[in-house]
């Protein structure tokens, strides 16, 4: 089915239950039309980082359950895929064909390979000063030793993971993989496609290799046409300062707002509102919002939104009155892959209080775009330590597997009650429509009103609240919708 201007929820397939099939039950028993999408993380069979290093898309994890299962699911859900643009598995058919063959292999052009690279960028290249611009995830330059069946050497570019090498996008034969997957995935029920990481996607001597443009663009438009002829539409993924994805949206694509996490919280700290109003004038009604997922929240996102000083403040505020919260868990200590995110719950970073967190609930749903709900966060989930200490790996701390039992405990919590009353009054009410509008106004430092109203203006939603009270009141078209006192 096409996107529809519904909250989307964001969940691996064992999170909410045992597999994808449960996983429906689970929605359509609990959850209800709170949601209308699914943003379903990788399901296909993968060699690590919780999926996102697939080895093949043609297949569902037979751990997770079939095609059938996701097809199900796409009748009752608008469904978003991930594609791992960027890498794919040391275990995939590429890999291994040219691991084998080495330049005899039909793969021999689909990975980056290293001196290749440099050396048509020139004698004596990379430099100290080339390896010091690339944009890296890793303390050293993102590459990686590949021994061939013929006894030689080379290295491959590797941005992430050990079991993550990077994909060529310039190349033919990647190009060929690339319109393969994508028109399967479509025709397996995705209406969204998440190209993930596709940031560090287009490398080039003398640039940071990442956001390349105009390359950048060149990428986005090449899968853009191949999707095209399906209705199915792009969501590129990009933590990074605001001004990225903005230009993003510039060129009609669909957004994530990561700003919101971070803006929201400062708010419901500071009890001030100037900055969230200020947020949400400049905000494209074309994207989905977060205030949550799968990884850490996101820091770097806000800046010049928020000084410096507010994001330092609003930093110790979340280790300071956030529900085992600790600094210790964003750390190398715990396996975190960006220093400018912070693991936890969205819940627990407002200290398990249920009136901030439903305020903050309110934001994103008054903001403008479709609302992303992380799984955890739909059922207003606390820190997952004995997961966190099990696994050693930070953001694990925000990633409790629910059994279905669990869920139908925790649907009835007050909390998660109202929070999927609200989900589902603006999944229904005109007045969200992404072609309406939005109006912004701080009445004080400490209140704020939203109005959002559908492009004839005969729908009004609207959202007066006090930031440092934590009190709220909605109304729909001058009826009281919820309030909280």
């Amino acid at each position: 089915m096409p996107i529809q201007n519904k909250a989307m929820l964001i969940t691996y397939s064992d999170s909410m239950a045992k597999n994808i099939k449960e996983t429906h039950e689970v929605l359509k028993e609990y959850i209800g039309d709170a949601i209308g999408g699914v943003h379903l993380l990788p399901f296909f069979p993968s060699t690590g980082d919780r999926g996102f290093a697939p080895y093949r898309y043609d297949v569902v994890d037979s751990a997770f359950g079939d095609w059938d299962d996701v097809e199900a699911l796409g009748k009752d859900y608008y469904l978003m895929f991930d594609f791992m643009i960027n890498h794919i598995s040391k275990k995939s058919v590429m890999y291994q064909d040219f691991k084998k063959n080495h330049d005899d292999s039909k793969y021999n052009d689909f990975f980056i390979r290293w001196e290749k690279f440099w050396e048509a960028a020139g004698k004596g290249r990379p430099t100290q000063k080339d390896i010091d611009m690339i944009y890296k995830r890793k303390d050293r330059a993102p590459e990686q030793e590949i021994e061939f069946d013929d006894g030689t050497k080379e290295h491959l570019w590797n941005t992430f993971g050990e079991e993550q090498i990077d994909i060529n996008v310039k190349s033919k034969v990647a190009n060929e993989f690339f319109k393969q997957t994508l028109t399967s995935m479509v025709k397996h029920g995705a209406d969204l496609i998440r190209l993930d990481a596709f940031a560090y996607a287009v490398k080039k001597a003398d640039t940071n290799d990442f956001f390349v443009e105009p390359e950048i663009w060149n990428l986005l438009e090449d899968v853009r046409k191949i999707l095209a002829p399906y209705q199915a539409e792009i969501l590129p993924e990009i933590h990074e300062h605001y001004t990225m994805p903005q230009k993003i949206s510039q060129h009609d694509y669909f957004i994530y707002d990561f700003v919101l996490p971070m803006t929201t919280l400062y708010t419901l700290y500071s009890g001030k509102t100037n900055r969230l109003a200020n947020w949400l004038k400049m905000s494209p009604m074309k994207q989905f919002t977060t205030l949550d997922t799968h990884d850490g929240i996101g820091v770097v996102d806000a800046k010049n939104i928020l000084s410096d000083d507010e994001i330092d403040y609003t930093s110790k505020e979340l280790y300071k009155v956030g529900a085992n919260v600790k600094k210790k868990y964003s750390s190398a200590e715990y396996h975190n892959l960006d220093i400018y995110q912070i693991n936890t719950t969205f819940y627990s970073a407002l200290g398990d209080n249920d009136k901030a967190y439903l305020m903050a609930r309110a934001f994103q749903i008054f903001a403008p775009g479709i609302p992303m709900v992380y799984y955890v966060g739909l059922l207003a989930g606390s820190n997952d330590l004995e997961l966190l200490e099990k696994t050693k790996e930070g953001r694990n701390i925000n990633r409790h597997y629910y059994s279905k039992e669990e869920v139908a405990k925790e649907v009835q919590r007050p909390v998660v009650k109202d929070l999927l009353s609200l989900l589902s009054w603006r999944n229904k009410f005109a007045a969200f429509d992404l072609d309406g509008s939005i109006d912004v106004e701080t009445p004080t430092d400490t209140t704020i009103k939203i109005t959002r109203k559908d492009k004839d203006g005969a729908n009004v939603a609207v959202l007066d609240a006090d930031a440092a009270n934590k009190t709220f009141k909605i109304t729909a078209n001058g009826e009281t919708v919820m309030e909280q006192k």
